[in-house]
């Protein structure tokens, strides 16, 4: 069975045969659409008759190259996601392609395991609506992301725009889901760095092990399992951002290691005496609180003296309540365009309990009950009777006792009236109650035939 649920259409363009046939392989198996082209030129043909969600591209090719098809595939579609094959020796021209806008790369010999990574990386980048870093159309997107009209967040975009044009690290701080990543991304396309490459370390999900690995990168047989060199996110961020996000998770000793090459901008891959010199600006983020981490001797502190030249704290979104109706309209067009449902707002009555709810996971938390509700309401909007769909304490609030009891069976006979097109026979019938019990109620609720 297929391992996806979402199923992208795949271009490999790679002159290698054995190389294709394991890609089609790997892609095919787990349900995704997949075709092949042996050169170039080949590709740029299938590309001009048909849309790819992903394209993987061999660089080193004997008609034309993988950094002139990259370019071409971007002439025309800025938006497309290319993940470049590549061996060990064509490294550097693989770091030279992501300055030209391919979302990754896969170093030869790469496992199938790698191959799902990088493709579910894609996916979830397809699947939030998201457009690679590089490009210079993401400018625009993540700025229309941030929906704000509230003081606090008007004060958070004013620093934002000013700290931008300086080359100063950031530290951004603030609960889980109020848009961390959204800001750092932001600060970097809004600065002189923003053609370069934005990468992010996500510090909350990398193995400790591995952590030094991916920082800095590793050569050949560095460790058990280092089969092939291995370029780090210092590396691949040259000359654009890099951005840590939840950095309080990274081990006291790679964070010695993180403050010399912050302090320094050189490193050295692991199983290397070679230095390198690195131009990055450094974002970090963090929902914990970081004095009591030092405290504690859980963070280092001259570390967070080097993060913390520049300080943007986000309010969580009970503090913010003025920019709750904008991201409710906001994520209602973005959920129902997407998923072609024809659900256009939100009622008075709903509205209110969604203010009144105090967002312990923020605005990640607000969209992802409106993703739902967008699923699963029936429309043309979000009646308070669809809250139970929400997956939240919305309808378990207290002016829900007050709100939903009332207009829960409001909502409900107006919509049962609309599915019988008035006919209150049918209405009454369907709702298990008399005409004359269904007449007093529509005369209580104030509702018109």
């Amino acid at each position: 069975m297929p391992e996806t649920t979402s199923r992208l259409k795949i271009l490999v363009i790679d002159d290698d045969k054995t190389m294709r046939d394991a890609c089609y392989q790997i892609l095919s198996r787990l349900g995704y659409e997949v075709d092949m082209a042996p050169n170039g030129r080949r590709g740029l043909n299938l590309l001009e008759k048909s849309a790819y969600d992903l394209i993987l591209l061999d660089l080193v090719m004997p008609d034309l190259n993988g950094l002139e098809v990259l370019k071409k595939i971007k002439a025309v579609d800025q938006a497309a996601n290319v993940i470049i094959i590549t061996g060990y020796g064509s490294i550097p021209s693989a770091v030279e392609s992501i300055k030209f806008g391919a979302f990754d790369f896969l170093s030869k010999p790469f496992t199938p395991d790698d191959l799902r990574r990088v493709v579910k990386r894609v996916q979830e980048k397809i699947r939030e609506g998201g457009r690679p870093l590089t490009d210079s159309a993401a400018v625009a997107e993540s700025e229309v992301d941030i929906v704000y009209q509230s003081e606090a967040m008007s004060r958070v975009m004013a620093m934002v725009r000013r700290v931008a044009l300086s080359d100063s690290t950031v530290l951004i701080t603030g609960e889980s889901g109020t848009g961390k990543g959204l800001i750092a991304s932001n600060i970097h396309q809004l600065s002189p760095r923003q053609t370069m490459p934005f990468v992010t370390v996500d510090c909350g999900t990398l193995v400790e092990t591995l952590f030094e690995s991916e920082l800095f990168g590793h050569v050949k047989g560095a460790f058990t399992g280092a089969n092939t060199n291995k370029i780090g996110k210092f590396e691949l961020a040259q000359g654009g951002t890099l951005f840590f996000d939840e950095v309080t998770n990274i081990s006291l000793e790679v964070q010695a290691k993180l403050l010399r090459a912050v302090e320094e901008r050189k490193i050295s891959r692991v199983g290397s005496h070679r230095v390198i010199t690195v131009d990055v600006r450094i974002i970090a983020a963090t929902n914990k609180d970081l004095a009591s981490a030092i405290r504690t001797g859980d963070f280092r502190e001259d570390l967070y003296y080097r993060l913390n030249v520049v300080s943007i704290h986000l309010p969580p979104l009970r503090e913010r309540k003025a920019d709750i109706p904008l991201l409710i309209q906001h994520f209602l067009d973005k959920y129902a365009r997407r998923l072609h449902k024809d659900i256009v707002g939100i009622s008075k009555e709903a509205r209110e309990l969604f203010l009144a709810y105090s967002w312990p996971g923020n605005v990640r938390e607000l969209e992802n009950t409106i993703e739902r509700l967008v699923v699963l309401s029936p429309g043309p909007q979000i009646e308070t009777s669809d809250l139970g769909f929400s997956g939240t304490d919305l309808a378990l609030s207290p002016l829900a006792d007050i709100v939903t009891l009332r207009d829960m069976e409001r909502d409900h006979i107006v919509r049962i009236l609309q599915q019988c097109e008035g006919r209150r026979s049918d209405t009454a019938r369907i709702l298990g109650i008399d005409r004359k019990t269904l007449r007093e109620k529509m005369k209580r609720y104030n509702i018109e035939s």
